[in-house]
């Protein structure tokens, strides 16, 4: 039974059941498929069948399921978009992707009205043909599609429902990231495939406290699935415990360093309740370690580990090519059957990252690593990309957009450190010539401009203006100077 046959076939066991819930809008399985399958058949009658992906934009709204999968049975693998990217950064991933239509909840609510699909052939992708595309920070300040076919996300789906042992058609799924961020496939398609509901919280939600708690308490979320970050937060709410989500049984993280207080908070406060720590790049579909966190493993281990490879890949610590003695730092390269094809259209790209190893495809992470006790640790990144809150940075593509605004002449961004993780982004200025006003005003202006290119969550929070950088020996910023300054 294919991924497309396990959502599919909850429309015959459990039609009525609620698929996903968003703010005040339902979605049960029935309307789920039919609708998917309506959309399928206008796009498999309008659309090349040429594998172009297919650009779905909105902020969780259901139709967003229904595009997804309804691209996906037209034979187009989709590119999921969130309502918070600038509108220059999504003009630029679907330039990039060459993507074939450009879909929002509107659009697909009008397509699918139009559309009698009794009779939808569904052009099931092949194992090596993409299901979706993920764009993530580029260096060079453009954004890089990471290409996931149905083979990657199967061994993710599988090894996935395999360890943790869902209860079929009884889960409710917390949905926290944005579908154009991938954390957010570990909660939709362990959902979906299981029958379950996706409870998405929605930016509105999140960002007002009361009404987060108030809806966190009506959610009835068995499994949890966020970025250490959010659980971070929501711990520094006193009543957010067990009595508010009584029916919490599990609190499964990635996308950044589990930090072992917000694993310790949480058993604490869920006793009844098991904590999962993953680790993984989008390259490798989500995941590709696991770990059950309990009082053992904090009592003996600051920090956490990031478990052990699922049963179909392997997670190998390297050193100039060779493998690395136990227990020394190196670089984490991933191979098996859930890495990544490469970056669509950048050849370029995917040569640098990815190659063949024991006949599997395996992608060097730039993450650092060491085994201890059989167990993966993550060190870190190796070059200038970042964690911070969970979604990955390149610092590159941060400076190289704010060196592109008219009045800065050069900038260097580094991440400011708080307890070992990256807490945000600080970046230092030389400015062509400065304008009016106080550092704050200009601040807040170049601010208002980076937003136009970039997310929210790229923006540096801290401006520091200098006319000069310190620099290395060999001509460069001297970065561990300027770091310097924040402390």
């Amino acid at each position: 039974m294919d991924l497309i046959e396990r959502i599919d076939r909850w429309s015959q066991l459990a039609p009525d059941r609620v698929a996903h819930i968003s703010g005040d809008q339902l979605l049960n399985y029935r309307e789920l498929i039919s609708r998917s399958n309506a959309l399928a058949a206008h796009l498999t009658q309008t659309l090349p069948n040429d594998h172009s992906p297919v650009a779905v934009l909105g902020h969780k709204e259901p139709e967003m399921l229904i595009g997804f999968l309804g691209a996906v049975k037209s034979g187009h693998p989709y590119i999921p978009l969130d309502t918070s990217l600038p509108s220059q950064r999504v003009e630029t991933i679907i330039e990039t992707a060459k993507a074939s239509l450009l879909l929002t909840p509107e659009k697909i609510q009008s397509l699918i009205k139009e559309k009698n699909a009794s009779k939808v052939e569904i052009r099931r992708p092949a194992l090596e043909n993409a299901w979706y595309i993920i764009f993530t920070s580029g260096s060079t300040g453009e954004p890089k599609g990471v290409v996931i076919t149905r083979g990657c996300l199967e061994s993710f789906v599988d090894w996935i429902l395999g360890e943790q042992n869902f209860a079929e058609a009884k889960e409710t799924f917390l949905n926290q990231a944005p579908f154009s961020f991938d954390l957010s496939v570990m909660d939709l398609y362990s959902s979906l495939a299981s029958g379950g509901t996706l409870f998405s919280l929605t930016k509105d939600q999140i960002s007002e406290p009361k009404l987060l708690y108030q809806t966190l308490a009506e959610s009835n979320v068995s499994v949890w699935v966020s970025t250490p970050s959010f659980a971070r937060l929501c711990l520094a709410e006193p009543t957010f415990n067990e009595k508010m989500i009584p029916t919490a049984r599990k609190f499964w993280f990635c996308g950044e360093t589990l930090a072992p207080e917000v694993a310790s908070g949480l058993l604490n406060r869920f006793p009844k309740a098991e904590v999962w720590n993953t680790y993984g790049p989008t390259e490798a579909t989500v995941a590709t370690t696991s770990i059950r966190i309990d009082q053992d493993v904090l009592a003996r281990y600051n920090p956490l580990p990031v478990g052990r490879a699922k049963p179909d890949s392997e997670v190998k610590i390297l050193v100039d090519g060779n493998p690395a003695p136990v227990g020394e730092r190196g670089e984490i390269v991933i191979a098996g059957k859930n890495v990544s094809i490469g970056y669509i259209h950048r050849p370029d790209l995917t040569s640098r990252a990815f190659y063949e190893v024991n006949g599997m495809r395996a992608y060097r992470t730039g993450d650092a690593g060491h085994y201890q006790d059989g167990f993966l640790f993550f060190d870190g990144r190796m070059d200038f990309q970042i964690k911070l809150h969970g979604y990955r940075i390149e610092i590159g593509d941060v400076e190289a957009n704010l060196q592109a605004l008219t009045i800065v002449q050069d900038a260097v961004v580094i991440p400011a450190m708080k307890n070992g993780q990256a807490d945000h982004l600080a970046a230092f200025v030389i400015l062509k010539a400065r304008p009016s006003g106080s550092d704050f005003q200009i601040t807040r202006g170049l601010k208002r401009e980076l937003s136009e290119r970039l997310p929210d969550y790229m923006i540096p929070r801290k401006f520091i203006f200098l006319e000069g950088f310190p620099m290395t020996t060999n001509g460069k910023a001297d970065r561990r100077k300027l770091a310097e300054m924040l402390q």
